[in-house]
């Protein structure tokens, strides 16, 4: 009766697992091997994104494949190498005078030892790692599954560096996602808000569909479903110290970046330095060069679980931090203001006006800069694409007649990722006004219903765009609004702002929130485009009262959604076998970016995550033809991989007109060239790989 129920649950958690496919290839592969690969197989992650699943799972196929396996729980035992012995012992079923030890000495096939929630048991990891597993046979595979990654000591043990292997377990792919929730039987229209919700954290998955089993008219509302959430924070906060940890572990779920300085500030507390490297030790959250973060589903479960528990403490450390930031502000210039002033708009990011019109991902090294010489062919180029040819001779003028209102956003990879074109319009002269219309109808509107008086002036961000996105939702875009809010913020006698869009009824939302009203009489049209203006009367409320208005705002409960959904560009699930073919097919059209577009790595995870889910394909290919670029360049730090660089150079990224001539360059003979091409090729197609599934 026992194993009939053991076997029943053991199917049905079959049933339900979804994903996963890389980690259980390696764990099939390995069984199947005459040699293990590795004896150990560690695998980590925050609380709840399936580590405990992924080990049912590898006991499944355990059972499929007859594979004697032991399952060690270590939450269940204590950290002692008797008690562990004798879980693994009692597992195994042993006659009372053997020892535990005894099942494992002489197996006739591998045997699969499966540890988990390692982290119980921290203090049994010297003892595991040189005494109990050198004892074990060498036919037998351990599976640690913890929250933490290996200890350095595994890392620099030169024997155990090449008999471990590591895999840190991620949420699942929104693909991994939706058919989990097919699954459940969750409804269709409601999954793109729970997967907004849960970032595919698969316990959330979990107990979201859970609630949906309860009755069919459930409707997902991530505030409405405490329970849930309150389930998700016991997971992934257990054992806090006291309430001061807790109000730091929330305090960090609602600023961006947390400093030990901001902490000190949002708790009112002289020394917070223990709290600090407390919330440093969590698994969930993750260190940044500015400051400390929370995985995304930690910060969504903490901010919306203290919004519905404690709103008026919710506001509270809304506001501290806004005090914060508003002290930061006067102290900074340049760079770092600007990363204050994206600190500070985080702050509305819980806001379902403001959420959807903001990229809240790290800006990847973007820097607002002033315009070079060189700068201009570039940004007339972006102009051109994006605005048409009499745009262009408008930008020229622009930029040959307001250098210094130019501010250019630059990457790593490109010198221009897009710019914004400020104009002093109490600065314009006759000459501005005629080859410009969108000068003269702000002019002429300002004349007409906002005059401006002694000392006071008016701006134009005439041109604002990103150069793969225009002005939609990205990065870019998020620091031309942040440019703009300093620009509010820093102009002395600024009366009156004018902000053309190329799409003004996408942006009304947002724009009414940040009380910039819409002006039809000061639109315009560049040749066939028509342009919508908004602007903002900075006599009528002024900056200091403007952000006041944006705080009440910020943490308002009344305010409904209006909600304008992002395309999302769904991520690419490769087999190994047609990921290395699409690399391959990458390389030899490196050099021709237009046949890059058809390849299914510009959807892959890798790049995906670099660019954003609702990335446009340009932004998406130049991502890809960044990471291949990077991954090819590593080879020249080794000397003995400089060679298979070097043919991959005069091959993909700079190519000699035929392979021949590219032997020739490299004064090799054509069959030594075509063995260092190859290895290159699959130097690079395992690093990419690498990459992809996260084992870097």
């Amino acid at each position: 009766m026992v194993s009939r129920v053991t076997s029943r649950l053991s199917e049905a958690r079959h049933r339900r697992f979804v994903g996963r496919t890389a980690e259980l290839s390696l764990f099939e592969s390995a069984l199947v091997t005459p040699e293990l690969p590795f004896q150990v197989l560690h695998i980590f992650g925050p609380g709840g994104v399936g580590k405990t699943s992924l080990l049912n799972e590898f006991a499944y196929i355990c059972e499929q494949a007859q594979v004697t396996h032991i399952h060690v729980d270590c939450r269940n035992i204590e950290p002692s190498p008797s008690a562990f012995i004798e879980a693994a012992g009692l597992e195994m079923g042993p006659a009372p005078s053997d020892s535990p030890l005894q099942g494992f000495t002489s197996p006739t096939s591998k045997v699969v030892l499966l540890v988990d929630t390692y982290e119980s048991v921290a203090p049994l990891d010297d003892w595991l790692r040189e005494v109990f597993l050198p004892q074990t046979p060498d036919n037998m595979l351990t599976v640690v599954a913890g929250r933490n990654p290996p200890s350095i000591a595994w890392r620099t043990d030169p024997g155990w560096q090449t008999l471990i292997k590591t895999i840190p377990i991620r949420n699942l792919s929104p693909q991994e996602s939706k058919a989990y929730l097919t699954s459940r039987d969750v409804p269709t229209r409601q999954r793109q808000a729970v997967l907004d919700f849960t970032h595919g954290h698969p316990l959330a998955l979990s107990l979201v569909a859970d609630l949906f089993g309860q009755g069919k008219d459930f409707q997902f509302e991530p505030d409405a479903a405490p329970d849930m959430v309150k389930a998700l924070l016991e997971r992934f906060v257990q054992n806090v110290p006291s309430p001061a940890h807790r109000a730091a572990l929330e305090a960090c779920a609602l600023v961006r970046l947390i400093t030990e300085s901001l902490l000190s500030e949002m708790l009112s507390a002289s020394d917070s330095h223990e709290l600090f490297e407390w919330l440093r030790e969590q698994s969930f959250i993750e260190s940044g060069p500015m400051g400390l973060f929370p995985h995304d589903l930690t910060r969504e479960a903490l901010a919306a679980d203290l919004h519905w528990r404690n709103p008026d403490w919710y506001s509270e450390l809304h506001r501290r931090a806004r005090v914060y930031y508003n002290a930061r502000l006067d102290q900074t210039r340049d760079q770092e203001q600007q990363r204050i002033l994206m600190d500070y708009i985080f702050l509305h990011r819980d806001n379902p006006v403001v959420r959807p019109f903001f990229d809240w991902q790290e800006s990847g090294g973007l820097l607002a800069d002033t315009m070079q010489e060189s700068d201009k062919p570039i940004l007339l180029e972006m102009v051109l694409r994006h605005e048409g040819k009499e745009a262009v001779s408008i930008a020229k003028h622009w930029l040959s007649r307001q250098p210094q209102g130019v501010t250019v956003f630059r990457d790593s990879q490109q010198p221009a990722a897009g710019f914004l074109l400020t104009v002093p319009l109490h600065e314009v002269t006759e000459v501005d006004l005629k080859i410009d219309p969108a000068a003269q109808a702000s002019w002429r509107y300002l004349q007409k219903h906002a005059p401006l008086r002694g000392g006071e002036g008016a701006s134009l961000f005439r041109f604002w765009m990103a150069r793969d996105t225009y002005q939609g939702v990205s990065p870019v875009q998020s620091l031309i609004f942040v440019s703009m809010v300093r620009h509010y913020r820093t102009t002395a006698g600024l009366a009156f702002t004018f902000l053309p869009c190329a799409y003004p009824d996408f942006w009304a939302p947002m724009f009414a929130y940040a009380d910039l009203d819409r002006i039809p009489e000061s639109d315009f049209e560049i040749g066939s485009k028509r342009y919508g203006v908004y602007g903002h009367d900075w006599r009528k409320r002024p900056p200091t009262e403007w952000l006041e208005l944006l705080a009440e705002r910020e943490v308002a409960t009344a305010l409904q959604p209006m909600p304008t959904p992002k395309a999302s560009t769904p991520t690419v699930v490769l087999s190994q076998n047609e990921f290395e073919i699409a690399v391959r097919a990458a390389l030899r059209d490196y050099s021709r970016p237009t046949a890059l577009r058809s390849n299914p790595l510009t959807n892959s995870r890798m790049v995906i995550e670099k660019t954003g889910t609702s990335s446009t394909l340009s932004a998406r290919v130049d991502a890809l033809r960044s990471i291949i670029q990077a991954t090819t360049d590593s080879l020249q730090g080794s000397p003995k991989e400089g060679k298979f660089y070097r043919a991959l150079y005069h091959t993909y990224i700079s190519p000699a007109p035929t392979q021949e001539q590219a032997a020739e360059l490299l004064d090799i003979p054509f069959s030594t060239y075509r063995r260092h091409l190859k290895s290159g090729i699959n130097r690079v197609g395992d690093a990419l790989w690498r990459q992809e599934i996260g084992d870097l």
